[in-house]
């Protein structure tokens, strides 16, 4: 009993032992290794989705640097365009050249665009000529320097004076800050206007766009890991080189620096240790205290690392080996507690197998064998109240624990691989978030390819081998293709065998590093336009060339207005010229006139001597008369415009005209009736027409026919005759004739005083002078040309207003007053000494008290201490900060029945753009004796409200 005793106790605890061996090791080395598995399938999978995300980053930075690389390069061409415009639009308003170029630069210092970005222009000397800054607004770049001591803006400028133009990478600081930053600036040289003009874009807007794209995956990594568990506790966490935490679950370390940290192990700095092991694929061992333990630094820890360059983080998984190894502890704890419970029933079996466990013993040793087959599933059967019963059943009971314990180990590992699952769930949705990211990014492109498209420009992108690799629609559209069809294909079968001939040497300069500018003419639906076409070269980062840009704009428009503006320029200097000349010819002849009438009233009874005064006097009339085209060439004649009826103003010229011209001309008048009609001077206007007839009669010796042509149009778009119309209504006046028309030479200098192409001296040459400067005066336009086949036709472009009835104040039975000027005293202000003594002397003959001064200020002091001033006498141009005008205005609100006459030598518009007064009669030199008692006879008539 004794032997066999021990012999079943061997057995039992073999029985166990085998149990335990078979299946304890092998399920702690299973389950330890799911757990290590699973730390490393989250690590890999945070570590590709950061990949990922810092791929897209750096994608994007590149993508956006180009995107402003373009946008500087467009910003800056539409400011040298704003520049022409604004140069033009104050040349019309009648600046020079230098003020309007000083009106465009300032009006380029309030460009803005972008983040605050600017545009700046200095001269080929390095002086600022426009910049926002105030600090910089006309300062020589060579004396601005960085914190490095260079003038690095000095640099860049002459960088472009000899490449032409190019991007510069430079420090400059904001507007609003004193702290120089990188800046990536595109500047062009423009040798014609003799500047350069720069716009910039600061490199820390694109880094900030980059770090809050950085910082933003951070968040979705930070959301995406937060959940993460590694066995029981453990986490992931992200720190980056520099050692601070970036991502950690423990708000205490999560932020901070850990570099202090130091492995209980190794006694080395635990960030230190981590980085050690990055991408080693080896754990790193070391100790770390537990939260339900903190302090105590003597818990195992297994920590993998993998780092990601382009962020420069590190990304770690931490997991304590007691947690790695808890699932297969407590299987084996389980088993221990069944082993020793079975050891116990075995004992008990023992003192009663003598009795009768023998057999049931046998059954459980079936049963145990069957068992550690691995049928967990089998069971002893038998069922008996006494001990053997018990021990079968604890038997049983045992083997179910431990087929329950696998099981539930099964269900722990299938719930957390289902956690795995839902985190790649979730890993997937941030990836998907980036590729919404990418998409955008795309749209942004298009966009950029729709606003290439809407420009007014020829734009193609070629490869080194001259292939085609964009193309924008303008380009396409001009070699009649489509865009699809254009790409990836040879330029040469493109554009032509003709037109790549044309430009094959700037191809190859191109493609040696060169930037090259052409302009060429072609045919265009039936007309010649003139094209500017510039290539650029494209380099990689290694300074070769990697592709070709090619821009191509019309600039048809631009040299026709080049051409007109140098035209009106010449004729408005030569009409400031003729006007000055005018002026002083006026005061001369005022001199002469005055003093011939003097002496004819003075000896009028010497019969000879009056045959000697009157050719005088009609000489000094003829001078006159030459002075007045002067002045109406020079826009300095003094008008009166109202509104005419223009089909009534024929009518009569031709009643006038008729008697002048030879029976072998015909005048044809087409008048298109219009509710509006031109607001111009009705006098002057018929002389123009007058002199444009006689113009065209003596270019028809053998006789032909002149036609007059009226009709009322709206200027809405672009119309260039002598120089850009504005927009607005006008009455269009054609004037044609069938005779031999102009000569190339008369049709560039026929506005030009003195110019004829009369022989013998015939013609004064100022008939169209005559019309050029009153059509510019009324704020018209004019142009001549050629007809197809004989004739020429001068149409003049008039400004018109509506219609509208006018009613004259008519005092039948009014009668004028008598001039009582006997003793009446008259103020006379005139600079030049000589016309004031004649003037003064006429004054004193119709019976005046005159008291003279030469300037507007010294009368102004004077009138007060003349309480009984009848008159003021005044010339309107006076020197000083007063002029004729502005004294008159002044007297007029002190003494408004005071009689007031203005004299000039050309138009009272010169003196300001303020209307004169009705209540003021104006009398233009030169003048006699009569006129200036008719004008005191009409500046009573006014006074006594007879007008």
């Amino acid at each position: 009993m004794q032997r066999f005793f021990v012999t079943l106790l061997i057995i039992i605890s073999m029985i166990f032992i085998t149990v335990y061996f078979y299946s304890v090791p092998v399920i702690k080395k299973k389950v330890f290794e799911i757990e290590r598995n699973s730390s490393a399938i989250a690590l890999n999978s945070v570590f590709s989705l950061a990949n990922k995300m810092y791929a897209d980053t750096k994608k994007y930075r590149s993508q956006a640097l180009e995107s402003h690389k373009k946008r500087l390069r467009t910003v800056v061409d539409l400011a040298d365009s704003f520049f022409d415009s604004a140069v033009a639009e104050a040349r019309r308003n009648g600046l020079s050249e230098k003020q309007a170029r000083q009106v465009a630069f300032e009006q380029l210092r309030s460009f803005k665009y972008g983040d605050n970005d600017y545009i700046w222009i200095a001269d080929q000397h390095g002086i600022l000529l426009s910049h926002p800054d105030p600090r910089y607004q006309g300062k020589d770049t060579a004396t601005l320097h960085s914190q490095e001591g260079d003038s690095e803006v000095r640099a860049v400028i002459d960088l472009a004076l000899r490449q032409g133009e190019g991007f510069y990478q430079y420090k400059w600081n904001r507007l609003d800050s004193e702290k120089p930053l990188d800046k990536v600036s595109f500047v062009k040289n423009f040798p014609d206007k003799g500047f350069v003009i720069g716009s910039g874009v600061y490199l820390d807007d694109l880094d900030a766009d980059i770090e809050q794209i950085r910082n933003e995956a951070l968040i979705e990594l930070r959301e995406g890991i937060r959940d993460i568990k590694i066995a029981s506790t453990g986490y992931l966490f992200v720190f980056d080189a520099s050692t601070n935490m970036l991502i950690h679950p423990n708000s205490n370390i999560a932020g901070k620096n850990f570099l202090k940290l130091t492995n209980p192990v190794t006694g080395n700095s635990i960030a230190e240790d981590l980085i050690q092991v990055a991408d080693t694929g080896k754990e790193l061992y070391y100790k770390w205290d537990r939260p339900d333990d903190p302090g105590n630094y003597s818990y195992e820890k297994l920590s993998l690392v993998r780092y990601l360059p382009g962020f420069d983080w590190y990304i770690c998984s931490s997991v304590y080996v007691d947690e790695l190894r808890s699932s297969a502890e407590l299987l084996t704890e389980r088993i221990i507690t069944i082993a020793v419970i079975a050891l116990f029933v075995a004992l008990l079996l023992m003192l009663l197998f003598s009795q009768w466990i023998t057999q049931p013993i046998k059954r459980l040793a079936d049963t145990a064998v069957r068992v550690s087959e691995g049928e967990l599933s089998a069971k002893s059967g038998i069922r008996r109240d006494d001990e053997v019963g018990l021990l079968a059943y604890t038997f049983d009971t045992m083997v179910e624990r431990l087929r329950d314990s696998i099981k539930n180990l099964d269900s722990k590992v299938e719930q957390r691989t289902h956690a795995l699952a839902e985190k790649n769930q979730q890993l997937i949705i941030a990836s998907e978030s980036m590729a919404s990211a990418k998409e955008a990014l795309a749209q942004s492109e298009q966009r950029q390819r729709q606003i290439l498209d809407a420009l007014p420009a020829q734009i193609a992108y070629l490869d080194t081998c001259l292939n085609i690799l964009f193309v924008n629609r303008v380009f396409a559209e001009t070699y009649h293709q489509d865009k699809a069809s254009m790409i990836n294909k040879p330029l040469q079968q493109a554009i032509g065998e003709t037109c790549f001939n044309h430009i094959q040497w700037q191809l190859q300069s191109a493609l040696r590093g060169q930037q090259t500018a052409g302009e060429y003419t072609e045919p265009l639906q039936q007309r010649q336009v003139i094209c500017k076409r510039t290539l650029i070269p494209c380099f990689n980062p290694d300074n070769k060339v990697n592709g070709i840009l090619i821009l191509t704009f019309d600039i048809t428009s631009e040299k026709d207005a080049e051409r007109q503006l140098n035209e009106a320029q010449r004729m408005n200097a030569v009409g400031q010229m003729a006007g000055g000349l005018a002026h002083d010819f006026n005061n001369l002849l005022t001199i002469i006139l005055g003093n011939l009438h003097s002496v004819g009233d003075r000896y009028s009874g010497d019969d000879q001597l009056q045959r000697y005064l009157e050719p005088a006097i009609r000489a000094t009339r003829r001078g006159a008369d030459i002075t007045s085209r002067l002045l109406s060439f020079s826009r300095r004649q003094p008008l009166s415009p109202t509104l005419i009826n223009i089909g009534q103003m024929l009518k009569d010229s031709l009643e006038l005209l008729s008697s002048s011209l030879p029976d072998n001309i015909t005048i044809r008048i087409n008048n298109t009736p219009s509710e509006l009609q031109p607001f111009a001077d009705p006098g002057r206007l018929e002389d123009a027409l007058v002199n444009l007839v006689f113009n065209a009669r003596d270019a028809m010796p053998e006789g032909g026919e002149i036609s007059f042509t009226t009709q009322s149009i709206a200027v809405q778009h672009r119309l260039i005759m002598d120089e850009l119309v504005t927009p607005g209504n006008y009455c269009e006046i054609c004037i044609s004739d069938t005779g031999t028309g102009f000569s190339d030479q008369a049709l560039q200098q026929c506005f030009e005083p003195f110019f004829t192409s009369k022989s013998n001296g015939a013609g004064s040459g100022l008939g169209l002078s005559m019309v050029y400067g009153f059509v510019k005066q009324s704020k018209g336009y004019i142009s001549i040309q050629n007809a197809a086949h004989r004739g020429a036709t001068i149409t003049l472009l008039l400004p018109a207003k509506a219609a509208r009835e006018e009613r004259l104040n008519d005092h039948p039975g009014a009668q004028e007053n008598t001039l009582k000027q006997e003793g009446k005293l008259v103020c006379l202000v005139e600079d030049d000494p000589d016309v004031r003594s004649v003037v003064r002397q006429q004054l004193i003959d119709l019976g005046f008290d005159v008291i003279d001064t030469h300037s507007a200020e010294e009368a102004r002091r004077l009138i007060p201490l003349l309480p009984e001033l009848h008159a003021l006498v005044s010339d309107v141009m006076l020197p000083g900060n007063l002029n004729g005008i502005e004294l008159a205005d002044w007297l007029h609100q002190q003494h408004n029945r005071c009689r007031i006459i203005l004299i000039s030598g050309y138009s009272y518009q010169q003196s300001g753009d303020k209307p004169i007064n009705p209540a003021f009669l104006l009398l233009s030199k030169p003048f006699g004796i009569a006129e200036l008692k008719k004008a005191f006879h009409d500046s009573e008539k006014r006074y006594a409200g007879l007008d």
